[in-house]
């Protein structure tokens, strides 16, 4: 791997995989009576947080803590950064301290890249705007190469991603991780909220896009729902929530499109009601709670690999 993990850019097909076994490795952690691993004792990782998050902040401080590193979760809210301290010295300042890596989320896209550049030391993006959010891509493929048998069982399978893709992190990030493991994507979203020059990018990146969910999903081996992020929306990209949830609502109704068996993903927080109903979020075949339980593991790959170096492995 890379000395940084900023876009699923920075890891090839076979190193996916290696973090992947791994992470299986670091899922059976969660099942033991003491979930504590010697792997970074004595590292200390800080995880900075500009934007608010609830399970990925918490799953890299589980991952962390599990693998006995010492850790540190910063804010935005309550520091220098909001007095008015530039990026650049706040990144300094706390690295300074003795850390050993940096966990970092931002609303700026490329935040990440640029904070890299000033640092000896690995820096993990755990979202820059709406650029990439690479730890959460390879956890939903890790969570549907599980679903759906192991290694090489994505290859060749097709997988709808459906929703608010314009402002989605996570959608530019499994397009390529998906792709990398040997799946097709197929983008679904009303015209509004397809990204600027999609039709461009779908062919050099090889996915399709389509703006009917109904046609979509008897096809699929597996759909990923994002949500809606209304934060981010500055004006109207639909009339009502209703005509949302009637055009790309995964409904108790279109339930019944999808073959038995097929995985239901959504990377949360959901808006129940509106992108997902609660039938589909709670369905058995729903997902969304292993790809909680899979953050854990893929992150504690990621900060093992990037941290512990080739002489621990």
């Amino acid at each position: 791997m890379t000395r940084h993990l900023l876009s699923i850019d920075d890891v090839s097909a076979e190193e996916i995989q290696q973090l992947f076994a791994t992470a299986a490795e670091m899922h059976d952690v969660q099942k033991r009576e003491v979930k504590k691993l010697p792997a970074l004792r004595g590292r200390t990782v800080i995880n900075l947080f500009f934007e608010d998050s609830t399970r990925t902040r918490s799953s890299f401080e589980i991952a962390g803590k599990w693998l006995s590193a010492d850790v540190i979760n910063l804010s935005a809210k309550g520091s220098s950064a909001s007095k008015g301290e530039s990026l650049r010295d706040t990144v300094l300042t706390v690295t300074a301290m003795g850390v050993d890596g940096l966990v970092m989320r931002h609303s700026a896209s490329g935040a990440a890249h640029q904070v890299a550049g000033w640092l000896d030391i690995p820096v993990i993006n755990a979202g820059d705007g709406m650029h990439e959010h690479p730890t959460q891509a390879l956890l939903d493929g890790y969570t549907l190469q599980r679903q759906l048998g192991g290694p090489g069982s994505l290859e060749g399978k097709r997988i709808a991603i459906v929703g608010d893709l314009t402002h989605s992190r996570v959608f530019r990030s499994n397009v390529k991780s998906l792709s990398k493991l040997g799946a097709s994507v197929v983008a679904v979203a009303p015209p509004t909220l397809m990204p600027s020059g999609v039709a461009e990018w779908a062919k050099a990146d090889g996915f399709a896009t389509s703006y009917t969910l109904d046609d979509v999903l008897p096809e699929v081996d597996a759909v990923m729902m994002l949500r809606v992020q209304r934060e981010r929306m500055s004006g109207g990209y639909f009339p009502t929530s209703r005509e949302y949830t009637v055009g790309y609502g995964l409904t108790r109704q279109r339930l019944a499109l999808l073959r038995e068996g097929v995985p239901i993903l959504h990377p949360g927080p959901m808006n129940r009601g509106l992108e997902i109903s609660p039938e589909a979020a709670d369905a058995a075949s729903s997902r969304i709670l292993d790809q909680v339980s899979a953050g854990v593991a893929i992150r504690m790959s990621v900060l093992y690999h990037l941290l512990a170096g080739e002489e621990s492995a």
